[in-house]
């Protein structure tokens, strides 16, 4: 059974920084599609980071290209999700997925984590 566990949220001033992690287990995901998505309060889950099976490709969504940093950690089965110079309008529930792919992106994940809420206070 894959599980994916969020850890790392909490309330941050704007320009602040923080770190997400996913700790992943049942699976690798050195074989695996991972991806970070959000979902603000009254809006649909967006994914804002993905990183391929090998790591050699990564997507951010224009929200938070040149803020955000996906990467990952094999050894650890871990993904992270580092979030610089964050915006109020960066506050939502964050929550790790994984799909049992070697593309490069797929629309559709196969397991999702429970979440972490991010609040970006101005």
């Amino acid at each position: 059974q894959v599980q994916l566990v969020e850890s790392g949220g909490g309330l941050v001033q704007v320009g602040g920084s923080l770190r997400l992690s996913c700790a992943a287990s049942g699976r690798t995901i050195g074989s695996s599609l991972m991806g970070w998505s959000r979902q603000a309060p009254g809006k649909e889950r967006e994914i804002v980071a993905t990183i391929n099976w090998n790591g050699f490709r990564t997507y951010y969504s224009d929200y938070v290209k040149c803020r955000f940093t996906i990467a990952k950690d094999n050894a650890k089965n871990t993904v992270y999700l580092q979030m610089n110079s964050l915006k109020p309008e960066d506050t939502a529930v964050y929550y790790c997925a994984l799909s049992k792919t070697l593309r490069d992106s797929n629309p559709n994940y196969d397991y999702w984590g429970q979440g972490t809420q991010v609040t970006v206070s101005s």
